[in-house]
């Protein structure tokens, strides 16, 4: 998305510079804090009346994966399980269903999806005990190295203001994929830099916008919102790319002792963007991969998240970019991690609702936190240890 189905997206873009996504839909590199980062906190608390505690199995279970190992468990075993605010899960799952519902699986959605229907979304113990009625709770291992920790990166969805003609204020493009490549599309398409200087892109801008490197953020990111000056939100969501490799001007810019891992982060690249303007360019091309974008029908709603790779809008803090080798997508997951740069317990059920080429991994997961600069503060610095539990119908 946003992270957008491809999910260059995806996911943030400095985190690309060292986990190669996407994501930023194919979003592939997303900006990341090199911090360090805290140990898991966290502890099991004692069940409540209904809790599944029977001991884990090997039962073979409803999806199989090349990447990662399932190992069933009980209720117990999850990490703040018993204190999530289930209600603000709930929306998510339904959306998941609502993706589900039109999807053909191996697992069977349809009845689980079918009972929430009877579930109080307001009821955060119903909602736990719906859980623990009609799902298994696995344990997520990676198969290669056989851990059950891996890489957990945030995203989001760039707001900015911007213009859909050229103005004094707004000067740098954001491009739709060209009409006449629909038929005849070159191959193979030219880098960035060429794309950039050659004028082929003439007649395919969709919005002006003031900031070069905000820019290359949104189409990390793989979607976002444009303010226009008439108070509309134009709504820009992943259209294609030129097939070019990724590459992290993150990277370029440490490679020339431009900034410090410390600086590697969405934060420190603008700020260093703002004392070498005349280097901007140069850094932008460091990367070939070019994102097109397209414009989502207006009657979607201003105050929805982008459009994942399930065909549903994200939700903030209950959705997750995963890798569809590892884990099937619309599924709940329960996540134990960290907030980004401290040691502070993020443990929360969240929904599996987009994927991106550089979330990759069995144990791996990309945290949307929503919409803004806030979020995007947020997800910029995030680069944690993790832990995850795959929730299946039994």
């Amino acid at each position: 998305m946003g992270y957008s189905s491809s999910k260059l997206a995806i996911m943030i873009f400095i985190s690309k510079t060292f986990r190669s996504k996407q994501s930023l839909q194919n979003l592939i590199a997303s900006v990341f804090a090199l911090g360090i980062t805290g140990w898991l906190a966290g502890c099991a608390v004692p069940p409540t009346r209904g809790v599944d505690t029977r001991p884990s199995t090997s039962a073979p279970t409803p999806f199989s994966s090349a990447i990662a190992s399932f190992q069933a468990v009980s209720w117990q075993a999850l990490p703040g399980w018993q204190v999530d605010d289930m209600s603000q899960a709930w929306p998510s799952w339904l959306k998941s269903c609502d993706g589900l519902r039109k999807r053909n699986s191996e697992i069977n959605w349809r009845s689980v999806c079918t009972q929430a229907s009877a579930i109080s979304g307001q009821d955060s113990q119903a909602i736990r005990r719906y859980f623990e009625a009609n799902f298994q709770a696995y344990e997520v291992r990676s198969t290669s190295s056989g851990s059950d920790t891996g890489l957990v990166t945030g995203y989001y969805e760039p707001i900015m203001n911007g213009s859909q003609i050229r103005t004094a204020n707004y000067t740098i493009p954001l491009y739709g994929y060209p009409n006449a490549w629909k038929t005849s599309k070159p191959n193979p398409i030219p880098a960035r830099a060429e794309l950039m200087s050659s004028g082929v892109l003439r007649g395919s801008e969709i919005a002006w916008v003031q900031d070069p490197v905000a820019a290359a953020f949104m189409q990390i990111q793989g979607s976002g919102k444009i303010r226009l000056d008439n108070g509309r939100v134009l709504r820009l969501g992943y259209a294609a790319t030129n097939d070019q490799p990724f590459k992290s001007f993150a990277q370029w810019l440490l490679d020339r002792k431009e900034i410090t891992r410390g600086q590697a982060t969405m934060q420190g690249i603008s700020a260093w963007a703002k004392r070498n303007p005349g280097r901007v360019e140069e850094m932008l091309n460091a990367n070939p991969r070019f994102v097109f974008f397209k414009e989502l029908p207006s009657n979607v709603s201003a105050d929805l998240g982008p459009i994942g790779a399930l065909g549903v809008p994200l939700t903030s803090e209950r959705s997750i970019a995963i890798d569809l080798k590892g884990l099937p997508l619309g599924a709940p997951v329960f996540l134990s991690t960290t907030r980004p740069l401290s040691n502070q317990v993020l443990q929360k059920l969240v929904m599996a609702q987009d994927t991106g080429k550089a979330i990759v991994g069995g144990v791996r997961a990309d945290y949307y936190w929503g919409s803004g600069d806030a979020a995007g503060e947020l997800a910029g610095r995030m680069k944690q240890d993790g832990k995850m539990w795959v929730l299946l119908p039994r």
